[in-house]
Parts: structure tokens; sequence; C-alpha cells
């Protein structure tokens, strides 16, 4: 699976190592208790439905960059620091990536994994 960014007609690769957060334990754990991530990683959160979504940086000790999106749209990012970063907004879907990595990524763009 592949984290691909799409924005006007330009399309780019954000992560190739990619995970998906699907059941209670695994959304409710996230990354907390790693070391760290390669570069080239993203961990995606699917939801059923658009809600209030919240992130934490408790047990993470490093940045992350985090996308909200409703139906592959980013409607927002924000780049949580170690330990006490907190943010929330509405969403479908989350996207935790390295600190970096979603330099490029803007509200409005879509953000989607490609399978293969």
């Amino acid at each position: 699976m592949r984290l691909v960014h799409e924005s006007d007609s330009r399309s780019e690769t954000l992560a190739t190592e990619v995970e998906t957060a699907d059941s209670f334990l695994s959304k409710a754990r996230g990354l907390m208790f790693r070391r760290s991530v390669p570069d080239d990683y993203a961990l995606v959160f699917r939801f059923d439905d658009v809600a209030s979504r919240d992130v934490h940086m408790v047990f993470v000790p490093f940045p992350l960059d985090v996308l909200w999106l409703q139906n592959g749209e980013v409607t927002r990012t924000e780049r949580l620091s170690p330990w006490t970063g907190l943010a929330e907004a509405e969403a479908d879907q989350l996207v935790e990536l390295p600190a970096g990595s979603a330099d490029d990524v803007a509200v409005g763009d879509e953000v989607r994994v490609v399978r293969g």
C-alpha cells in the first residue's frame, strides 16, 4: 500500500509503508510506545462516519504530522509535538506521518491509500 497526495495536477507518494488502525484497540493505541517510525511510514485510521476526532501525543516521543480527511479531502493539517501535542477536527479518516512528511499537503488537497 502507498499513501498518495494529489494537489492540482500533481501527484506524490507520501508513504510506502502504510499501516491501518481499524480495530478499537489499534485506534486507541495509535503510535504510543513506539520509539520511532520509518521516514516513509503512515498510520491510517478509518472510521465509518464523519465525527470529531482527536489526536494526543501521550507516550509518543517524536513529532508527527497529522491529517484529518473527509471523503479523501484534507480538512486540517497539524504538526504535533512529542508527549504534549493535542488537536481535534471533524474527519472520517486520520493519517499520522513522521514530522515533515506532509509539509506540502494543504487543506483541500486529496490524500488516499492506493493498494499495490
